[in-house]
């Protein structure tokens, strides 16, 4: 008897401990987002990343498979997204060209393509938009939209 309520006592510490550690890892895993959310600026991220505006936007995307993401500074999504799309760039380098174009800057070339909510992802194969994502979207959706194009 005395056996089983040790075994049941020491499962219970192991189950508080467990779901500490849980606790702690999400408490840590938010903070490491929030840091890097809270100071998002383009130019920390990967320099493979083209930055965009009016001037050379529709030179940017006349050849090739372009991704575009249309962002603003405020938008906490968008923040969210950046990590995504520098890793896109990171891994399509040469075969296609990811850039950014901040909406609140330059808002000709975003009413041009209809952008009214961000983020707003365009893919453009040469100079002409061929996928459109609005959201965050996982990376793996615009990786395979990529790929598909560049057959």
């Amino acid at each position: 008897m005395i056996l089983l309520q040790l075994k049941i006592f020491f499962m219970s510490i192991l189950i508080w401990v467990l779901l500490g550690i849980f606790t702690l890892y999400l408490i840590y895993s938010t903070y490491r987002r929030y840091k890097l959310v809270k100071n998002y600026s383009p130019e920390n991220e990967s320099d493979k990343l083209v930055l965009l505006n009016d001037k050379n936007f529709s030179k940017q995307i006349d050849r090739g498979i372009v991704l575009v993401d249309f962002w603003a500074p405020w938008c906490g999504p968008c923040k969210m997204i950046a990590p995504v799309v520098s890793e896109l760039a990171e891994q399509f380098e040469g075969k296609a060209r990811i850039g950014k174009l901040n909406v609140d800057e330059n808002k000709v070339t975003a009413a041009e393509y209809g952008v009214r909510s961000i983020p707003t992802l365009i893919l453009f194969k040469d100079g002409e938009p061929v996928k459109q994502f609005v959201g965050v979207k996982p990376k793996s959706a615009f990786a395979k939209a990529i790929e598909a194009h560049l057959t």
